[in-house]
């Protein structure tokens, strides 16, 4: 299955009727340039599962487009994450592999 068709499955299985008109999920662009994904976790079975974040950066040094970024973590209720261009993959992976493991 691919990344959005598991991601919409997932919100397909937390709207209740009142979750969702409170709740959701967000994929922008930002201006580094890059991907930010914010997952709300409030409500779900996710919500008080530990993540341990994520952080990799490669410097503009050692990548000839430009600095490559990742970072993800869990804050207030919201899964985080974000990346350069190449990533919004990488970052839909790494939530979907952790809402996938058992509790």
């Amino acid at each position: 299955m691919d990344q959005l068709a598991a991601l919409s499955e997932w919100y397909r299985a937390q709207c209740d009727g009142d979750w969702e008109h409170h709740y959701g999920i967000r994929i922008e662009t930002c201006d580094n340039p890059g991907w930010l994904v914010r997952i709300d976790l409030t409500g779900t079975a996710l919500a008080s599962r530990r993540f341990v974040p994520i952080s990799d950066h490669i410097g503009a040094d050692s990548h000839p487009v430009g600095s490559r970024w990742l970072d993800c973590s869990v804050e207030s209720g919201v899964w985080r994450g974000a990346g350069d261009e190449s990533k919004l993959t990488a970052i839909l992976d790494a939530f979907l592999t952790w809402a996938a493991q058992p509790a």
